[in-house]
C-alpha cells in the first residue's frame, strides 16, 4: 500500500482487528521457507531457536503498526532473557554470514572477541554504520495524545466477508457446531448476547446458532439492532 494511500483508506489500516483485503492488496511473495528437514537435536534446533520481527535485510522495514513496533524489542528482550545475552550465537539462530557490531563478551559469549575497541567512531578499522541500508523516512503528522477512537470503523464488515465469501458449505456447518456445542454450556443470557452478535455479522449465521442452541429468534433480532 503506497503511503498516500494509507490516509484516505475506508478503515485504519494499522488496526488489528482488520485486514486488507487482498482483492485491494494482493500479497507479494518475498520468499519461500523450505522445511527440508527433522530436528537432530530438539533442544538445541528447536527449544533454543529465538525469531524476532525486529531481524531485517536491506531492504525491508517496520512499519509504524503499533503492535509490531512493540514487538522488535520485546521479542529480544524475552530471548535475552530466556537464552542469554549471546542468544544470536547460537548455531539455531546464527546468521549465514556474521554480523559486525560493537556488541561483545558477556554471558556466554563462546566466539573470540576481535580486540578491537567496542565503540566507534575508532582507529582501529573498527566496522562502520553503512547509511544505504537505513530504514526509508515517512511523513509524521498531527497531535499524539489519547482520544476516542474516531476512524470509521465497522466491525461486521470483515466477519460477514469471511462467512459468505471465504468459508464453504462445510466451513458454516463446523464453525455452527462447535459454536452451539461450546456456547451450550453458557448462561442463556450470555448466549442470546452472542448469537444476537452473530446475527448481527449475517442473519443466517445467527439464525443457525439460535436455533441449535433453541434460543427465541425474535429476541435474537431484537438484541442484534443495539450492535453498530
Amino acid at each position: 500500500m503506497a503511503p498516500e494511500d494509507a490516509e484516505k483508506y475506508r478503515f485504519n489500516i494499522f488496526d488489528i482487528t482488520k485486514v486488507w483485503p487482498h482483492g485491494d492488496y494482493p500479497l507479494n511473495p518475498l520468499g519461500r521457507m523450505v522445511l527440508n528437514r527433522n530436528p537432530t537435536n530438539y533442544f538445541a534446533d528447536v527449544e533454543q531457536s529465538a525469531f524476532c520481527p525486529g531481524n531485517f535485510v536491506p531492504g525491508i522495514a517496520a512499519s509504524p503498526d503499533k503492535m509490531l513496533q512493540g514487538r522488535l524489542f520485546s521479542y529480544h528482550d524475552a530471548h535475552r532473557y530466556r537464552l542469554g545475552a549471546n542468544y544470536e550465537q547460537l548455531p539455531v539462530n546464527a546468521p549465514r554470514h556474521p554480523t559486525h557490531t560493537y556488541q561483545r563478551d558477556g554471558f556466554m559469549r563462546h566466539e573470540e572477541s576481535s580486540g578491537h575497541p567496542n565503540y566507534w567512531p575508532n582507529s582501529m578499522g573498527g566496522p562502520e554504520p553503512d547509511p544505504t541500508v537505513a530504514d526509508p523516512q515517512f511523513e509524521v503528522s498531527g497531535k499524539a495524545g489519547r482520544h476516542a477512537y474516531s476512524h470509521p470503523n465497522d466491525d461486521f464488515i470483515q466477519p460477514r466477508a469471511l462467512y459468505e465469501k471465504v468459508m464453504t458449505d462445510t466451513d458454516r456447518d463446523h464453525l455452527i457446531g462447535n459454536i452451539v456445542d461450546h456456547l451450550g454450556n453458557a448462561k442463556k443470557a450470555i448466549q442470546l448476547r452472542q448469537t444476537a452478535i452473530f446475527y448481527r455479522v449475517h442473519p443466517e449465521y445467527g439464525t443457525r446458532v439460535a436455533k441449535g442452541l433453541g434460543l427465541d429468534i425474535a429476541e435474537v433480532k431484537r438484541l442484534a439492532k443495539q450492535y453498530t
